[in-house]
């Protein structure tokens, strides 16, 4: 069973934690939580200064990120109490 897991925040730090998330078949990332558009997210993923192009595919379809075909839930709360990680 896949440890499901949620980043708060997809910054430097956070888009880390993804690219090491998806390459451990025991890690799902469930959720992502961040105040910038999703289309901004999705690009800083694909483009990152530092390391270098994700390899893998990348799409936006509504407040959702599909990366390599796995669906991950986009949102965009202030309050981290509020995001609901038991509903992704």
């Amino acid at each position: 069973m896949a440890i499901r897991i949620g980043i708060n925040g997809f910054g430097r730090i956070g888009r880390l934690v993804f690219r090491s998330a998806m390459k451990q078949d025991d890690v799902t990332v469930v959720g992502i939580n961040d105040l910038l558009e999703i289309d901004h997210l999705a690009y800083l993923l694909k483009y990152d200064s530092v390391h270098g192009k994700y390899d893998g595919t990348i799409e936006v379809s509504g407040n959702n990120l599909i990366v390599d075909g796995q669906t991950i839930r986009i949102t965009a709360e202030r309050d981290p109490a509020a995001i609901g990680w038991g509903s992704m």
